[in-house]
């Protein structure tokens, strides 16, 4: 069967697409933004001295990050209700299943991300804050964190452009983004090769944006390597920028 570039055409610029592309990009989003909030409190903390707790820790990021997506995706929609009788109520939505699936699993990967960028920070650094007179806290939030942010930058946006093409298993607890209109589509008509490049092009499109706003924020964060020797040190520039604030 040929090329059919009316139906393409016709689905590419359909409400139901649109929809779709923006209900896969809010959910990432979404799901992303929770992971980060999680992350980096559990990087902090299972960077710190061994502990049971810190071991339990570990075991629980170990088995989200080993179990699949799509299991965990199916427990929280089904399992989920059958523990806790709140979630048999009807605002425990699809999307919302998705949302907390996909935020946990995120989490997981995310402190791991976080963890090594804070383990590259060089130890030295804190010390000089100490002996500048700085709270650890003041450490954490001006001297670690904004370097570790460019170290975790590149990953983590890696990690957001996988998150969003894992947004498409949310089609089996029957979510309408993208991939699930496709199918469903696809399914009436048998036109396959026109709905999946549709499909196609809403991925492509997202993918790139993305990866054109990494590179425009990477570039605002690059490390500076010209800097001179008589240029005041990150630390005391955010011990002067800690007395001020």
């Amino acid at each position: 069967m040929a090329f059919d570039a009316s139906v393409f055409l016709d689905a590419l610029f359909s409400t139901a697409f649109l929809n779709g592309a923006l209900i896969t990009v809010s959910l990432a989003l979404l799901s992303h933004a929770v992971g980060i909030a999680i992350s980096i409190p559990a990087a902090l903390y299972i960077s710190g001295p061994p502990s049971m707790l810190r071991g339990l820790t570990k075991v629980v990021l170990g088995v989200l990050r080993g179990a699949p997506t799509l299991l965990q995706l199916l427990f929280v929609w089904n399992a989920l209700p059958q523990f806790f009788p709140i979630f048999r109520e009807p605002w425990f939505s699809p999307f919302l299943a998705a949302w907390i699936a996909l935020s946990l699993n995120e989490a997981a990967y995310q402190t791991e991300i976080n963890r090594a960028a804070l383990g590259a920070i060089d130890p030295g650094q804190q010390s000089a804050g100490t002996a500048l007179g700085m709270t650890r806290f003041q450490i954490l939030r001006f001297v670690t964190l904004p370097q570790a942010i460019r170290v975790a930058l590149p990953p983590t946006a890696n990690e957001f452009i996988t998150l969003l093409k894992i947004t498409s298993l949310a089609s089996v607890i029957s979510l309408s983004e993208l991939m699930s209109v496709t199918s469903r589509a696809v399914a009436t008509t048998f036109q396959f090769t026109e709905y999946y490049a549709a499909a196609l092009v809403y991925y492509l499109v997202m993918v790139y944006v993305l990866i054109f706003l990494q590179a425009r924020l990477e570039r605002r964060l690059v490390w500076n390597t010209s800097v001179s020797e008589s240029e005041p040190s990150m630390v005391q520039k955010a011990l002067a920028f800690a007395r001020r604030s």
